[in-house]
């Protein structure tokens, strides 16, 4: 009988395929940027412990932060179809059983529990997204115990290999569209075999919450933290509003002098929220004023549809002069380029009526154009080549190739040209903003 293949073996053709799907990911956002890769121990078998806010592109994000192998876990049900079950299986990808599935389903997680254990002795990283479900929030939801059971029984059979839990903050720019942003904090690592170590007078039970409570503590400095209750779009808002205030006074502290961009923003949106926890603390009238303006500029951007990168993201002249020049010599490519992406576009139209959950949107856009668009392409050149000269149909096929992303970047601009123009028409939501900066501005100087 031939032997089971495990699924942290080299395959050749998962790593032939690796740089596509690479490749793909990487266009599917402007900015993928990882900080604190240094972090990264180099000395034993590494769990990575992501925050789970975008469905299939978190494990997209987390696989392609270096070149190495990673196995991954889903949830078991979509196991269940045996073609898709050898799919995921190729992809690296383990099932794991949910307290939703029922408790006789979560007691066959044990040959999980193997199975990671077995990919761990092999130094092949494991990623499992601690909070057992995602959310489209910029907040956390309470970690699940199959983390720690598997980290505990690694550390056990593995004494003399130590083991890390690595926490990976993952910050979208925007959860729902394509061609984004993505920010990936790598946070402190946990060494199992010390903390075990560290903590031997406590039992099982109590060493398991102890680093529930330490992994949760260290993922949540890794994330843009909203606590998620009922101010969370109140908060949200707040921090967009006094963002670009906070980045500019950046430039006259030392310590923060050289944040740029998806930096910058990081740092000041946490600061926000931590002033705004302290402020409910030492003033909550103040504290109570700030949220009933964030809650109605809310409510009044969102009537509108006016995307909040219009109010946090700020453009010097030069980078609008830039993105207006951008516009139109990419406009006369846009109609070819989105015609020939119709059938994508279709597609994805499709399947989204039947998703109620809007997480999930982007990572079926990357699916679908990452198999679609190479079967488009390939029937494009046929059809060029069949039809036209050599010559005018190579230079027809090399044209084509970049369609998905030039036809997204001008709808993106279209989009927010078009939000500016609503928030500068809108002047009863523009006065709640300015409201918003001068009592904050107001009380805490910055």
């Amino acid at each position: 009988m031939a032997r089971q293949r495990k699924v942290q073996e080299y395959d050749p053709l998962y790593s032939f395929l690796r740089h596509y799907v690479d490749l793909a990911l990487k266009l599917s956002y402007r900015t993928i940027k990882y900080v604190g890769r240094e972090r990264l121990p180099k000395d034993g078998a590494i769990i990575f412990a992501p925050n789970h806010t975008n469905a299939l592109m978190d494990a997209m994000v987390i696989l392609a932060m270096d070149r190495r192998p990673k196995v991954f876990v889903a949830r078991a049900d979509i196991f269940r179809n045996p073609r898709i079950a050898k799919i995921l299986t190729f992809t690296k990808i383990m099932p794991i059983m949910r307290m939703r599935d029922g408790i006789d389903e979560v007691r066959k997680n044990n040959e999980t529990i193997e199975r990671a254990v077995d990919v761990l002795r092999d130094k092949v990283p494991f990623c499992i997204f601690p909070e057992g479900t995602h959310q489209a929030k910029y907040s956390s939801l309470p970690l699940s115990k199959g983390i720690f059971r598997i980290a505990f029984q690694a550390q056990e059979l593995m004494p003399d290999m130590p083991l890390y839990i690595v926490p990976v903050g993952l910050r979208y720019g925007n959860f729902f569209r394509f061609r984004s942003t993505v920010r990936v904090q790598i946070g402190e690592p946990i060494n199992v075999g010390k903390f075990v170590a560290d903590n031997s007078s406590l039992t099982p039970a109590e060493q398991m919450n102890t680093l529930k409570d330490l992994l949760d503590e260290r993922m949540k400095e890794s994330i843009f933290y909203i606590p998620n209750d009922e101010n969370y779009d109140a908060v949200y808002e707040i921090c967009a509003a006094v963002v670009k205030n906070q980045v500019r006074t950046f430039r006259g502290d030392d310590k923060r002098r050289k944040l740029r961009g998806l930096d910058a923003h990081f740092e000041a949106n946490n600061m926000t929220v931590k002033y705004l926890r302290e402020l409910q603390e030492t003033r909550p009238e103040l504290h109570a004023e700030l949220m009933a303006l964030g809650h109605r500029a809310s409510q009044l951007r969102r009537s509108r549809f006016i995307s909040l990168s219009s109010v946090s993201v700020k453009h010097n002249i030069f980078t609008r002069i830039v993105r207006i020049l951008i516009f139109i010599l990419l406009l006369p490519y846009w109609l070819p380029a989105s015609l020939l992406t119709l059938p994508i576009s279709g597609v994805c139209k499709l399947i989204f009526k039947k998703i109620k959950d809007y997480a999930f949107r982007n990572s079926v856009r990357y699916v679908i154009n990452l198999v679609m668009w190479p079967v488009l392409m390939i029937i494009y050149s046929v059809i060029a080549y069949a039809l036209l000269p050599w010559k005018c149909a190579l230079i027809l096929t090399l044209a084509a190739l970049p369609a998905p992303i030039v036809a997204q970047e001008v709808y993106r601009l279209m989009r927010i040209f078009k939000s500016d123009v609503k928030l500068f028409r809108f002047k009863e939501l523009r006065e709640c903003y300015t409201q918003i900066r001068e009592k904050y501005l107001a009380n805490n100087p910055l």
